[in-house]
């Protein structure tokens, strides 16, 4: 991007909450259900039909407007967004407008550079979800009404993003936060988070907004990155050749790696909105206010300063920990079994995530229990097995399903530490390999190595390292000793 530039960028994110039933009636919000079973009377809209409001969706956006330092307002309003879409049976959507129940939050970013970014939320609303159209072959479409009625918050930021990485960060904090209060599972292949983007460019410098574009159909964070790059750079290029920018709706093509035009942008009046007649205003008073304070969770940034304090990580490894709620618990009960915090830090983020990545599968689901893995850490730092082994041992625990105890036992797979056992290999290994001792013995000190390797070797990986170097060290000063005299 030249430097003379720089991009606007604003993020509108849908985030489904985890009700069991509708926001405006009982029918199941439960997804993978067959097409148009999840329906009734009033998500489908038809005439005489009265919406009752889910108390439940009101709680979880209150709780998402905590957690991001918004007002809540005393009063919101329920209005009517009129359009005609075949996915919206009613013709219109209700949601807020004028006095949504989030206004004027905030939220913390950082980049790999550590530095801090404050990202300004507009507003959070409370809306229904239209349907899903089905496209198929040919000139058909088809509707499946199960999503209508689902209950949604729309997160709207403040133009404050200034790169895509800045909305990835901001993204993924979002959905962070979404799944530790436990009202969003974030899952966007699914649609229950969904993100819309504001872009435009203007000279570095320049107070106005430039025309702005709004880029959909961003159904993964890496999608969001690629679509808002492209369309900063296809700005640029149009504003350096004397072209104007037209404010539209864009459509991205993650196959083509492309934006491309789908509809003129709407503004608000186009959909007329004005007061939902069957609804009456949502009231929040303090005690209804600080009762959702108060249930909050520990949210990500409190518990990865926490984890720094109290388990002596480094920041990187709090911040890898704190990712997921359920890495985090991890974490801590592993935690209550040893007393070796790194180690246990350094085993989650290597060992266990690589099994969690290559099974496709959460923590929650992972065979190797807290206690098991602690357990595991406690036999090597006892010198019962090496670091080595404790690999083969983790491999066992998740193929053999056993603790690392019986899998020791049952496998003979402890460290070798009896020094006397220790010495008749080094005797052995030295006497095979005279040249390599005199070598040694002659100055060449990297041969060290080549003995522990054929000690390892001839021990399966048992032997003690330590208790190794220390006699292999002392048999070879021996040795020097015996040429010198």
């Amino acid at each position: 991007m030249p430097n003379n530039y720089e991009p606007v960028i604003g993020l509108e994110v849908h985030a489904q909450l985890l009700t069991k039933t509708k926001i405006f009636c009982g029918c199941s919000t439960e997804f993978g259900n067959e097409p148009n079973t999840n329906v009734c009377p009033i998500c489908l809209g038809h005439p005489g039909v009265m919406p009752v409001l889910n108390k439940t969706a009101v709680e979880f956006a209150i709780k998402m407007g905590l957690a991001t330092n918004c007002t809540i307002n005393p009063k919101s309003v329920f209005a009517r967004k009129n359009y005609f879409y075949p996915d919206l049976p009613k013709g219109y959507q209700i949601s807020q407008y004028e006095e949504p129940i989030c206004l004027n939050g905030k939220l913390k970013i950082k980049d790999d550079n550590k530095t801090e970014k404050i990202i300004g939320i507009t507003r959070i609303h409370l809306e229904e979800d239209a349907g899903k159209l089905i496209h198929e072959q040919g000139n058909s479409s088809l509707l499946d009404a199960n999503r209508c009625g689902i209950p949604l918050i729309e997160i709207v930021s403040q133009p404050d993003i200034r790169s895509a990485e800045e909305a990835y960060l901001y993204l993924t904090k979002l959905k962070q936060i979404l799944q530790y209060l436990e009202i969003c599972d974030g899952n966007m292949e699914e649609g229950s988070l969904r993100c819309d983007a504001n872009v435009s460019v203007r000279k570095k410098g320049d107070k106005n907004f430039g025309t702005k574009t709004e880029i959909k159909n961003l159904n993964s964070f890496r999608n969001v990155e690629r679509a808002i790059n492209f369309e900063i750079q296809r700005q640029i290029e149009m504003i350096s050749d004397g072209k104007q920018i037209v404010q539209e709706t864009l459509l991205w093509d993650a196959n083509k790696n492309e934006a491309i035009s789908m509809r003129s942008k709407e503004e608000a009046h186009d959909y007329r909105y004005f007061p939902e007649p069957d609804l009456v205003p949502v009231f929040v008073d303090d005690e209804w206010k600080n009762n959702i304070l108060n249930s909050l969770p520990e949210l990500p940034d409190a518990k990865s300063s926490r984890f720094i304090s109290k388990f002596n990580i480094p920041e990187y490894d709090a911040l890898v920990l704190t990712s997921q709620k359920d890495v985090a618990e991890y974490f801590e009960r592993v935690c209550d079994f040893t007393e070796d915090f790194k180690s246990a830090s350094n085993w989650i983020m290597v060992d266990v995530l690589k099994i969690l990545n290559e099974q496709k599968i959460n923590i929650t689901e992972f065979s190797v229990s807290p206690e098991n893995l602690a357990d595991l850490i406690n036999l090597i730092n006892d010198n019962t097995i090496s670091n080595k082994i404790a690999k083969d041992v983790f491999k066992l625990m998740i193929d053999e399903r056993k603790d690392p105890k019986t899998i020791v036992r049952q496998h003979n797979l402890s460290q070798i530490t009896n020094e006397d056992e220790l010495e008749k290999i080094i005797n052995r290994i030295l006497l095979k390999n005279e040249n390599q001792v005199e070598s040694y013995l002659n100055g060449k000190e990297k041969i060290f190595g080549f003995f522990i390797g054929q000690i390892m070797k001839e021990t399966s990986g048992k032997a003690n390292p330590q208790i190794v170097n220390e006699l292999l060290r002392s048999k070879l000063d021996d040795y020097r000793k015996k040429k010198n005299q």
